[in-house]
């Protein structure tokens, strides 16, 4: 399927994320009124303007929504802070539902604060983070595993987010997991589709999607090789996709492992989420009817494009086709 096929399908899916949704404070800051507190000595950062976005699992959802999905819902768990009401504003701003959303009293909302020099437009300060180091209560965990059982039959394309980088935290509990593996098989023609920075070798009957490191690491704690084979066998996926960054997407297979080569792009602007683009982009056109290989280069192309702008950008279906375009002309040019 070209691009033009996959995205005339889009509109008609509809997808959910699942995971950790977090928010994302893109916080603007003056180094000219830096100066010390009176009452500590320490000096100040002074924040000037802050936008906010969905971030984590709501990259995805993002993603999802710029492409033309009929309907993107998240489903995780937030606090009942001041966080959690700027995260489902930024959602509901982007037509996301986020009423599936859990709450837990108590938690505070996973959010990345990220500060940004007014002058320079560089993010040149450490990032202040606010994650969980405790799993969610057994009722919040409790609630995720009804909606998800509740709701799973009415989404076309489930995609799961496992983004926490802590031991404990994640939305993704091992009875998450579980679950999904056995909706998954429950529902054959639906996409569950994993992307998981520290546990995809946990998964189980659905398609996973690892960076190049997050694969290697996997393999090496099963094997103490790395052997990507093996790796999609033992999480029974129905294929592994292993993205390698500028060089595309390794599509592994029962029987191959074919290279998916990426649009190559001079001087990226920001290549942060562009893994969360990819998952929304292959996953839409897995559901639309596409190959795994036609998939990850459709997933190719809208990170090509959310790379080229600040922040965790997304990609509109025109210049998804102006994307294509463009790769055709390079390869009529070879």
């Amino acid at each position: 399927m070209t691009a033009a096929e996959i995205l005339r399908v889009i509109p008609r899916l509809s997808a959910l994320v699942v995971g950790d949704i977090c928010l994302d404070r893109w916080c603007l800051y003056d180094p000219a009124v830096e100066e010390p507190s009176r009452e500590t000595g320490i000096p100040r950062i002074g924040v000037v303007a802050t936008e906010v976005t969905p971030g984590a699992g709501g990259t995805v959802a993002n993603n999802l929504a710029a492409l033309g999905a009929r309907r993107v819902a998240v489903l995780g768990i937030t606090g009942d802070d001041g966080f959690a009401f700027e995260l489902r504003r930024a959602l509901q701003q982007r037509g996301i539902q986020s009423d599936l959303l859990v709450k837990q009293v108590g938690l505070q909302t996973f959010t990345y604060t990220k500060l940004i020099n007014r002058n320079t437009g560089v993010e040149d300060r450490p990032r202040v983070d606010f994650i969980n180091v405790r799993p969610p209560s057994p009722a919040a965990e409790r609630r995720v595993l009804r909606t998800l059982q509740r709701t799973a039959e009415s989404f076309d394309v489930i995609l799961i987010s496992d983004q926490a980088e802590t031991a404990e935290g994640g939305v993704v509990t091992p009875r998450v997991r579980q679950q999904l593996s056995e909706l998954a098989a429950r529902y054959p023609s639906k996409v569950f589709f994993a992307d998981s920075r520290m546990r995809p070798e946990h998964f189980r009957r659905v398609i996973v999607k690892p960076n190049q490191q997050e694969a290697e690491a996997a393999c090496l704690r099963l094997f103490g090789e790395v052997d990507y084979g093996r790796l999609r066998a033992h999480v029974e996926a129905p294929f592994l996709v292993v993205t390698h960054g500028p060089r595309g997407a390794l599509v592994v297979t029962g029987e191959n492992q074919i290279w998916v080569e990426t649009r190559p792009v001079a001087n990226p602007v920001d290549i942060c989420g562009a893994g969360d683009s990819f998952s929304a982009g292959a996953a839409l056109a897995l559901a639309a009817g596409a190959s795994p290989v036609e998939a990850a280069r459709f997933g190719n192309l809208v990170a090509s494009v959310t790379i080229m702008k600040k922040g965790t950008g997304t990609a509109a279906p025109h210049e998804v086709l102006e994307a294509e375009e463009h790769l055709g002309r390079e390869h009529v040019g070879d």
